[in-house]
């Protein structure tokens, strides 16, 4: 899909002072998305600032070593958040993702900006480059360099290549293209190392993890004529495992291992009472959709929402959605 560039670059050129932003619980699309926007802008003699809603989660640590990445009210007010120029939100289109710094796009006087992938969409106002055939926010970011003639260094090359390689699956999901792979070529070009970066993300787990892991996946459930499969995860499990919340990233991908299994999801206890339910799907099955249904949004094959209820009343309410999507 050719994009059109222009609106956005006129934006970029306009305006001094830069806020980037990103989703709740940014992953290494988010947070590899904002490193690679703000090396181009800076490479533009431009000021910027990333501040998400929530903090990054440590073990993508790795990827911003000084720490650029802020946390709205630790390190950076909503007041000096609406002290810039112009405000890029990257990887989300939604408000609900947004909390705080929501609050901030809708007060702010700052020109605005949105360069996202996903299907659902919300208006958060001024300049939206979108585009859904892309297999994340990172390749898009690539090529704005691209078309600016902006060079990358190797460690905002490496920011991309995780920001690429998480969001396909390290290259399993349909979302895989040839442009995918053309973009991650020359991301290894520029010095990137996949298996040690592999390594990092996904050989770094903790004994806790592996016991929450090991507790969840016991009870997947299989129903819908075997075509849906879900599991869940309560505080207590969190608890009684000495784990943590980050360690359930990729766990629903254990449901779509179950032969004949065509669409799952995870629903997961917060600790403000919500629940947080990520979907997956394989090819052919619209778990976006669902996502819809309860306020959230995402891509047909990998989508979330937060719902608020009892953790089995939540469970309850979504699988019957889940069961119609998968037929």
């Amino acid at each position: 899909m050719a994009l059109d560039w222009t609106p956005l670059i006129d934006l970029i050129r306009r305006n001094q002072r830069f806020v980037l932003s990103s989703h709740v619980r940014p992953d290494a699309d988010a947070i590899g998305s904002e490193l690679g926007l703000a090396h181009i802008l800076q490479s533009l003699g431009k000021t910027v600032r990333i501040v998400n809603p929530s903090a990054a989660p440590a073990s993508l640590g790795f990827l911003d070593p000084t720490k650029r990445v802020l946390k709205i009210g630790e390190g950076i007010s909503a007041d000096e958040m609406r002290d810039a120029d112009a405000h890029i939100v990257v990887d989300t289109s939604a408000w609900t993702q947004l909390q705080e710094i929501g609050n901030v796009l809708k007060t702010t006087k700052a020109a605005k900006g949105v360069i996202d992938h996903h299907v659902s969409s919300d208006d958060l106002g001024g300049v939206v480059i979108k585009d859904t055939t892309a297999a994340a926010t990172g390749e898009l970011i690539f090529e704005l360099g691209q078309t600016l003639n902006v060079k990358f260094s190797v460690d905002v090359a490496t920011a991309l290549y995780c920001a690429i390689a998480t969001d396909t699956g390290w290259f399993r999901f349909p979302s895989t293209t040839g442009r995918t792979m053309r973009i991650i070529g020359q991301l290894i070009d520029l010095g990137v190392e996949p298996a040690a970066l592999y390594s990092q993300l996904y050989e770094q787990h903790s004994k806790a993890r592996l016991r929450l892991v090991g507790r969840v996946v016991s009870r997947i459930v299989v129903d819908g004529d075997g075509k849906v499969a879900y599991l869940w995860v309560a505080q207590r499990d969190f608890r009684e495992t000495s784990s943590v919340p980050a360690d359930t990233e990729d766990l629903v991908n254990e449901c779509l291992k179950i032969a004949g299994v065509k669409a799952a999801f995870i629903a997961i206890e917060q600790l403000n009472g919500t629940i947080k339910v990520s979907f997956r799907s394989r090819l052919g099955i619209d778990v976006a959709s669902v996502a819809e249904r309860f306020n959230g949004g995402g891509h047909k094959q990998a989508a979330g929402a937060v719902i608020t209820g009892e953790l089995a009343d939540v469970m309850a309410r979504v699988l019957p959605n889940v069961i119609q999507a998968a037929g």
